[in-house]
């Protein structure tokens, strides 16, 4: 048989938990030949705090954990009796469906994505409205025009003395309004 992709339900925030118990029960029975790849799908995001620049995690499918196995009625026992598995995505409740290459190759390349090239970990839109809370112009509000999302810059359009001025600002110097 073939290795499929299977997305896993895991209690939210437990994700990591399940992935090393998985590891260990796969150790501990001796069916490494029957799973490939154990996968909790993050990537890196990069915020502002305090003037300095910090880079966390984030799941992008929080509550889900990616397992590359050969199903048989031993390996889907093994992953349901792992502690905070609710079960498996799709399919029956017996026989779950595994997703389709393209699904699990799409998700792949976005968790190497965000390791080669960390997002912000706000996004900001073009009309939206933020308040400036660093440098000259702390306190003024305005509209982003443009987002550089390369530079981590957006161009404000900032009222001062009641006319409409474009600001030059970091992503740290903004916060939505």
């Amino acid at each position: 048989m073939a290795m499929h992709w299977y997305v896993v339900h895991a209690y939210s925030g437990f994700e990591s938990q399940v992935q090393r118990s998985l590891k260990e029960r796969i150790e501990r029975y001796g069916m490494q030949d029957k799973f490939g790849d154990i996968l909790v799908p993050t990537e890196e995001v990069v915020e502002m705090r305090a003037g300095q620049q910090r880079k966390s995690e984030r799941k992008f499918f929080p509550g889900y954990v990616l397992v590359q196995m050969e199903m048989t009625d031993d390996t889907w026992h093994l992953v349901k009796d792992v502690p905070k598995v609710m079960g498996f995505i799709g399919g029956t409740g017996d026989r779950p469906a595994p997703i389709s290459e393209k699904e699990a190759n799409a998700i792949l390349q976005r968790v190497q994505e965000g390791v080669e090239k960390p997002r912000p970990k706000v996004l900001f839109e073009p009309g939206e409205v933020v308040r400036v809370i660093d440098g000259p112009f702390n306190d003024f509000t305005g509209v982003v025009e443009e987002v550089d999302y390369d530079k981590s810059r957006l161009k404000v359009s900032v009222l001062i003395f009641g006319r409409s001025t474009p600001v030059d600002l970091e992503f740290g110097q903004v916060e939505k309004g």
